[in-house]
């Protein structure tokens, strides 16, 4: 398999820091381009649509989009944008369990040829007091996160436990997923 330094440029289609965040774990060069897409379907079609819509102005590269929908029984949980939706979302996520889908698509913007994949994570919430709630939106201000909360920070005191393959996923990039992915494109991440 070719490596890193030889293989073609990597593409993350995405304005998330968060996914930007995970990607540099990998310690592999990559470019960032913002995706112009409506971000109300679902996470397959969008991490799709993404992925395709950065590579269709890339000559060559493997472009890498992503998404994530959070789903509370039939409720989908978006970016709450404002700390009155964060803590209505955190009330009814209090004592339930949130399933996060996180979708992953990787094209080779040459060959439009692609590759996908989703992780499924579910989240337990404990039973939160109003107060709890309250302190916690006011100190981590997650207000451009799906479901309300940051898995990686403070709102881990929030939960009772996280089941997945991929604790990355939860916060945007599903990075076993995406190594399976490139190795599927000749890409060797070692």
């Amino acid at each position: 398999m070719p490596s890193m330094a030889t293989s073609v440029p990597l593409i993350l289609a995405s304005t998330s820091p968060y996914r930007r965040a995970l990607l540099e774990k990998l310690g592999i060069p990559f470019d960032v381009v913002a995706p112009d897409v409506d971000e109300t379907p679902l996470a397959s079609r969008l991490a799709l649509e993404k992925a395709r819509a950065v590579a269709s102005h890339s000559p060559r590269g493997l472009v890498i989009g992503s998404d994530q929908v959070a789903m509370l029984n039939d409720i989908r949980l978006s970016k709450p944008h404002t700390r009155e939706n964060a803590i209505a979302q955190l009330r009814r996520a209090s004592g339930q369990t949130v399933v996060f889908y996180t979708a992953l698509c990787v094209i080779d913007a040459e060959t439009d040829e692609s590759k996908s994949g989703l992780d499924v994570c579910q989240v337990v919430f404990r039973e939160l007091t109003d107060a709890q709630i309250e302190r916690y939106v006011d100190r981590e201000q997650p207000l451009n996160c799906a479901g309300s909360f940051k898995s990686e920070g403070l709102g881990i005191a929030l939960l009772e436990k996280i089941e997945t393959v991929d604790p990355n996923a939860l916060v945007g990039l599903p990075l076993i997923l995406l190594v399976r992915l490139l190795k599927a494109f000749g890409v060797s991440i070692l």
